[in-house]
């Protein structure tokens, strides 16, 4: 922590004084503490733990902290001063050699009169090289000393964590533990030390509680027995779960009232935020939970379940009837079946769950675990889902399983298989289940060992439609038709289905269509429908509580912004795709957005950034075609065709990887300009003409265009294929910059540096506002080589912009980002972590943002945005 370090340097400078670090049981207080010896290697260092067993004896710790002064029995206002003015003479004889640095760990266990003369004496250290660090939980009183909380670890810092100690543990495994820790690191270790080799790879289910020979767990138990016996009522009742609200407890624990909660507070075991009651981490409520015997936890749930069901919370009275049931029960795992359908998905498991353990019949038994392992997927916490499809037994539900486990594990090598097999088995059965794994195993339509397979199964599958489905099911089998119909290599049939799953789908307010017609809408080239599609996918996804399908339907906007030009839109969308993938165990998509962020940091010529986030994104098959892309354009830039026109024909006629099959197509048009006028590039610069003309849009008709300019040797026709596609309205910021740019060079080369300059010109101030640096730079360069005066450039570029061209957009996208975050406080190599930049990029930004706002420091930038 940085406080810590502070302090330090300070009193090593004669600038002493205190600081209390205040956090719960296991949060890492006392190891801070012990963090600042190695700053004091060559310090005088005092350390006077708090014990329990002397808190009544007054002055005990003053005792252990020297016998050389004779301490006053007495415990009025003079006696502290003289206690604490002879303490203050006794510190500095003691630093005047070397610093003296004083260790108060468990300070809420020092008795009261020595935590008083202490904190007169770190009072009045600011001329002194004394340094008092104490460390106690949230509630700590009587020091009166600057305080800091000692925050939860967050998932990185909890994944570095389990490195050390778990390196083994598999990513959704490592994302749950940090859930159930809390972020409290002793609890993490504890978890994570104790798991099977099963549980380490999450083929078993991870323990809900911390292990019998846990430290944190002794800790824990002996802080919940020092409270009151009415807290301690009211603790059990709130570790019931699911969570009851702060008026239930209080009208099951009769004569306890909200301030009996305070000592629990105090000690750093809850939090209390309007009526609910929040524990420090879900193990720490096992705790809880556990000091109650079966018999009391029994009683608790009937008593929770009746106040809930009095007051209309069904599902929360069915959890906890369930909870207390120890017998089959068919009637209430029907009623919690029913009642889980419409509930958000986390909550959804438990009822599922709950069903399953309470119902005789195995049939139900499978499906209300195959609910309840989707729910959970669904909520983000797919390490809770392979267990549960581990249990199903029916053969035909073990198919509808295997179709589950490839949909939360797309990236695995399998999973395509798996899908079309599933699809297979269930064609004649159940047409919708087929179609649904059809639809996950899309991108088979377009890869060469798969399409007739995919066209056949398609085909079975639609011989079962009616004609009458509601518009969700009739854009499902628009959706595989299209598919099947690329994998036949009928463009126009597929475009033509495509675009009427597109036109059904304002009838639907479902995510999963939605997200498919967002697909749908990239396959055909339309961005603007696929960004609505894709906006409302993610809505609808959080308002159900669906976690996992929000990072997945962030691709989709963040390719629809990428293929529009909007750079901007799609920056955002994969950064927050980023972090709810991340969130929610998908670390293969997390890489996938790691990539879409490398190409648009390479297509601005951000090589630092670029490669930062393919470092990033190593490691995941689903990214390797995105990071190949992103370094092909960054040897674009540096003029490295060859070197670039190599990497995108991996892409176009390698090996198959995630997502290839629409990169096959996006990335076409870098192919061509770095390759140039290559005829063994005829095919796929044929089938790009193709496809972009049959979108009918404008961005990818003057794509189209560019690439017909870069195809001929005809100097003419290259500029009316120039000419034309800057006509289109479509076409618009970086992609224009790019095509008035190489229109400009060919002017140049063909030496008419008049009409060049005119198109150089507008493609330097594009990139400039665009922060797109080194294709400013090349525009420039070529400028000067038309015949531009290094000084007419810049006056010209003064008089274009003009003394109010930056009212109201001084900063471009990427510089508002960062200069936001470092008005908040956050230094340069935070800002880097947070957008997945290189910390050189954030310091070349920030430097470019003082200058445009006129400021010379990070607080009069943040005045300034504050005021904006």
């Amino acid at each position: 922590m940085q406080e810590v370090e502070r302090l330090l340097h300070a009193a090593a400078d004669g600038r002493g004084g205190g600081l209390v670090l205040r956090g719960g049981p296991g949060s890492g207080r006392s190891s801070l503490l012990r963090s600042a010896l190695p700053h004091a290697a060559h310090w005088t260092v005092w350390s006077v733990p708090g014990h329990a067993a002397e808190r009544s004896f007054p002055c005990a710790a003053l005792r252990r902290l020297t016998d050389r002064i004779a301490w006053p029995a007495a415990r009025d206002a003079a006696a502290v001063v003289t206690a604490g003015d002879a303490l203050l003479r006794h510190l500095r004889t003691a630093a005047a050699d070397r610093p003296l640095l004083c260790l108060l760990d468990d300070a809420h266990l020092l008795d009261t009169p020595s935590r008083e003369v202490i904190a007169y004496a770190a009072r009045r250290l600011a001329t002194d090289r004394i340094a008092v660090l104490a460390a106690g939980p949230p509630g700590l009183t009587g020091l009166d000393l600057p305080a800091r909380h000692v925050p939860p670890l967050d998932p990185p810092a909890c994944r570095a964590l389990l490195a050390e100690h778990a390196p083994d543990l598999a990513d959704d495994v490592a994302l749950a533990l940090a859930g159930l820790s809390g972020g409290n690191p002793a609890a993490l270790i504890d978890l994570a030390t104790d798991l099977s080799p099963e549980q380490r790879r999450g083929y078993r289910p991870l323990p809900a509680e911390l292990p019998a020979h846990s430290p944190l767990r002794r800790r824990l138990r002996t802080e919940l027995a020092a409270l009151p016996a009415t807290t301690r009522r009211l603790l059990r009742l709130a570790a019931a779960d699911p969570p009851a609200p702060l008026p239930d407890l209080l009208a099951v624990a009769t004569g306890a009232g909200p301030a009996d909660l305070g000592p629990a507070e105090r000690a750093g075991l809850i939090t209390v935020d309007g009526t609910a009651v929040h524990f420090g981490s879900a193990v720490a409520r096992g705790v809880a939970y556990r000091e109650m015997s079966s018999a009391d936890r029994r009683t608790a749930h009937l008593a929770l379940a009746g106040v809930a069901a009095a007051r209309g919370r069904r599902l929360d009275a069915l959890l906890h009837r369930a909870a207390a049931s120890a017998t089959a029960d068919p009637a209430l795992a029907a009623e919690l079946t029913e009642a889980a359908a419409p509930a958000a998905p986390s909550d959804a498991t438990a009822a599922f769950r709950y069903a399953a353990q309470l119902t005789p019949d195995p049939a139900a038994r499978d499906a209300a675990l195959l609910d309840a392992a989707r729910s959970a997927w669904l909520a983000g916490h797919p390490h809770q889902a392979g267990p549960l499809l581990r249990q199903v037994t029916a053969a035909r539900t073990r198919v509808r399983a295997r179709a589950l486990a490839a949909e939360i594990r797309p990236d695995e090598p399998a999973s395509r298989d798996i899908l079309l097999d599933v699809a297979a088995d269930l064609a004649d059965s159940d047409p919708v289940a087929a179609l649904d794994a059809l639809s996950l195993a899309g991108e088979a339509a377009g890869l060469d060992q798969e399409q007739g397979r995919y066209a056949a199964l398609a085909r079975r599958v639609a011989a079962g439609r009616r004609g009458d489905e509601p518009a969700a099911l009739a854009m499902a089998y628009h959706h595989v038709a299209g598919l099947a119909d690329i994998a036949c290599r009928d463009e126009a049939a597929a475009f033509a289905r495509l675009r009427r799953e597109l036109d059904l789908a304002v009838e639907v307010a479902e995510p999963v269509p939605l997200i498919r017609a967002a697909t749908a809408a990239i396959l055909v080239g339309d961005a603007r429908r696929a960004t609505t599609a894709a906006a409302r996918a993610v809505v609808l996804a959080r308002e159900a509580g669906a976690h996992s399908l929000v990072p997945r339907a962030l691709e989709l906007a963040a390719l629809a912004g990428m293929a529009s030009g909007d750079y901007d839109a799609a920056t955002t969308a994969a950064l927050d795709g980023v972090a709810t993938a991340r969130g929610t165990g998908q670390s293969a998509l997390a890489g996938t957005h790691l990539g879409i962020l490398a190409v648009l940091a390479a297509l601005v010529g951000d090589r630092d950034s670029g490669q930062t986030r393919i470092r990033a994104a190593t490691g995941t098959d689903q990214a390797r075609p995105l990071c190949e892309w992103a370094l092909a354009l960054l040897d674009l830039v540096d003029g490295q065709r060859r070197a670039a026109a190599e990497r995108l024909h991996l892409v176009v006629a390698g090996p198959p990887g995630h997502g290839s099959v629409l990169l096959r197509v996006a990335v076409v048009p870098h192919l061509l300009e770095a390759a140039g006028p290559e005829p063994a590039l005829n095919a796929v610069a044929a089938a790009f003409d193709g496809w972009a003309g049959r979108t009918g849009q404008a961005g990818w008709l003057a794509l189209r265009d560019r690439c017909r300019a870069l195809r001929t040797r005809d100097g003419e026709a290259a500029e009316a294929h120039f000419h034309a596609a800057l006509r289109r309205v479509g076409e618009a910021g970086f992609p224009r910059a790019h095509t008035e740019l190489l229109y400009g060079r060919l002017l140049r080369r063909r030496r008419r540096h008049v009409a060049a300059r005119e198109h150089l010109r507008r493609a330097a101030d594009t990139f400039r506002l665009l922060g797109a640096e080194p294709w400013a730079a090349q525009s420039v360069r070529e400028l000067r080589a038309a015949g531009e005066r290094a000084g007419s450039e810049r006056r010209a570029a003064a008089e274009r912009s003009g003394p109010k061209a930056w009212e109201g957009v001084e900063l471009t996208a990427q510089q508002e980002r960062i200069a936001t975050l470092v008005a908040e406080g956050a230094t340069n190599r935070e800002v880097a972590q947070e957008l997945h930049l290189s910390p050189r990029t954030v310091d070349h930004h920030l430097r470019n943002v003082f200058a445009r706002l006129g400021v010379r420091s990070r607080t009069e930038m943040a005045h300034l945005l504050a005021a904006r």
